[in-house]
């Protein structure tokens, strides 16, 4: 009897049955594109859109992991936004060999292809989602590479709940799957990780605190989360010990990898002064305290006779023109300017926003025509500067500068310096002149095997420029990512790999629906676009709503935004036991 071939169908399904898990996700993303690439037909015709709709398919796994389907498909909302930058404002135009389409006309008539990609990357989101769980029902989990044999138990414990530190604890989970013979723990001196990229929308009113906070035990499903105080860290034992706390006993916790990323704490360069004057500004609270110092200073104004002390009191100085500074100028303008209306007996010209900066333009990590842009803008608004000066001391109610001026300000906010965690100085590790933990190409401490660092608190040098990285939230997630990766392949008796990565580019919020962007053109030898105003500002939003953990916290700072187009910002003061309420 002559044998029967197998029916093409059977085929396709024995090869996706056996496909590992990465190329299973890619084939199911291609699938996905190519079905939600209709809805980019209106503006990019069929081939094209299919073309995109498959290219956003193959990247689809390696951008996102999997998740819910709701978080799947907010997460592929987001991702419609800079497709549309990089599709039908950039690559389009000059495929057809014109400029980028920046211009504002330009940009209006390109909003109806901008919702086409965003409900295109909305529906990726969710075939992708649903295609792999179809998968998964008919064919069975894709089998997964088969490890090295680990003698069990190995521990790993992971010191900072940061970026960094989260990053790699959850990219240990997904790498580590369902094999139990690894242990991993994270210590944090909080319960949560804060996002901190949306700090100053805190600060001025824009989202609720809590809302930028992603509770560590929620994300982290088979890591053991710790909260406690680092008392000491013995290398040569190879253990943890937390402080007692709450009466109860101290803890060891004895490991066989550890990563150090305790991040950075702010640097107020020897000033006592200044650090019992000012605010600092990396912590959710210090955000909470600079939001209600400004409810304080309207309300203490406002029934304030004498307008010397009336202006002390809605003078408002941010220390640093970088990123964080500008961004909480521009935050703190517009909240306080913003909640004039409440407050009849003030006027807009009471308000003095100052931001102080040592540099002769801020923003230095751009361009030099994006800084000035944001100087302008930022002027435009009623923010002033003091470019080529410095803090050099602080008072209750007045602010000391270098060269000599006096401003009589009765809120100072710290952004001007960093420095690694003084968690660091008990480790009997090389440092760097700032204090960070010198690591060589693959994040490995010298000297001390299983011992790795990352994040704020480690000395980076970058294989791909040769420079050192900053500390930025795009390049910790990077090297949480490669530290999980290390650490593994360490446990399993294989090479570990530098860390390389290619920055992204910049993104820096302005207030006003104002932001600048300078990213980086892919496959291009530092060639890089930049562009300003209210796209950049919707790209940021973009960006990092994508990149905020957890469907509900998405969900939450999109609320937030959305009621912020149709109501004034919310002056409740909230409570804080570091300064005492105003009473009438």
């Amino acid at each position: 009897m002559a044998h029967r071939r197998p029916a093409p169908r059977q085929g396709l399904r024995t090869l996706m049955a056996a496909a590992p898990a990465r190329t299973r996700a890619t084939i199911l993303g291609v699938a996905a594109g190519v079905v939600a690439a209709p809805l980019l037909a209106p503006s990019l015709g069929v081939g094209a859109a299919l073309a995109t709709g498959a290219l956003a398919g193959v990247a689809w796994p390696a951008l996102f992991r999997r998740s819910t389907p709701g978080e799947s498909l907010m997460s592929g909302a987001a991702l419609g936004l800079p497709l549309w930058v990089l599709v039908a404002v950039v690559l389009v135009p000059l495929l057809g060999g014109a400029a980028p389409r920046w211009s504002a006309a330009e940009l209006r008539a390109l909003l109806p292809a901008l919702v086409g990609f965003v409900l295109f990357g909305a529906g990726l989101g969710a075939l992708a989602h649903g295609l792999a769980a179809a998968a998964d029902r008919a064919l069975g989990p894709a089998p997964a590479a088969a490890p090295a044999p680990l003698p069990p138990p190995r521990r790993v414990v992971i010191l900072g709940g940061g970026f960094a530190g989260f990053t790699c604890a959850r990219e240990l989970e997904r790498l580590l799957e369902a094999d139990r013979s690894v242990q991993v723990t994270l210590v944090s001196d909080t319960n949560a990780l804060l996002f901190t990229p949306m700090l100053a929308e805190v600060a001025g009113s824009s989202l609720e605190p809590t809302h930028i906070s992603t509770p560590l035990r929620s994300s982290l499903h088979r890591t053991a989360v710790v909260r406690g105080e680092i008392a000491r860290v013995d290398l040569a034992a190879r253990a943890v010990v937390l402080r007692a706390s709450d009466g109860g006993p101290g803890r060891t916790l004895p490991y066989d990898q550890l990563v150090v990323a305790v991040g950075a704490v702010t640097n107020y360069f020897g000033s006592a002064a200044i650090e019992a004057t000012a605010i600092g500004f990396k912590s959710l609270g210090e955000a909470t305290r600079i939001r209600n110092r400004v409810i304080d200073a309207l309300e203490r104004a406002e029934r304030e006779p004498d307008p010397a002390a009336r202006a002390a009191h809605l003078t408002f100085v941010v220390a640093g023109g970088g990123f964080a500074g500008v961004e909480l100028a521009g935050a703190l303008n517009d909240f306080a300017r913003g909640a004039l209306a409440d407050y009849p007996g003030l006027s807009p010209q009471d308000v003095r926003v100052l931001l102080v900066h040592a540099g002769d333009r801020i923003l230095p990590e751009l361009s030099a025509s994006l800084g000035a842009y944001a100087e302008a803008r930022l002027r435009e608004r009623g923010v002033e500067f003091a470019l080529g000066a410095r803090v050099a001391d602080a008072r209750p109610g007045a602010v000391v500068l270098e060269p000599p001026a006096t401003v009589d300000a009765a809120t100072l906010v710290w952004t001007a310096g960093a420095r690694p965690s003084p968690l660091l100085g008990l480790l009997p590790v090389e440092r760097d002149r700032r204090g960070a933990i010198q690591v060589d190409a693959n994040l490995a401490v010298p000297g001390w095997p299983g011992v790795w660092a990352g994040g704020d608190c480690a000395a980076i040098t970058d294989a791909v420029t040769g420079r050192p990285c900053p500390p930025t939230a795009q390049f910790a997630l990077r090297e949480g990512r490669q530290l999980a990766r290390n650490v593994l392949a360490a446990l399993r008796g294989e090479e570990p790999r530098p860390f390389r990565f290619a920055s992204l580019g910049a993104l820096c919020v302005i207030g006003h629906q104002t932001a600048c962007a300078e990213l980086r053109i892919p496959f291009t030898r530092g060639r890089s676009i930049r562009f300003s105003g209210l796209l950049a500002w919707l790209l940021w939003r973009a960006i990092y709503l994508s990149k905020l953990p957890g469907l509900d916290r998405k969900v939450r700072v999109l609320s937030d935004w959305t009621l912020e187009l149709f109501f004034p910002r919310d002056i409740v003061r909230i409570a804080d036991e570091r300064s005492a309420p105003v009473t009438r």
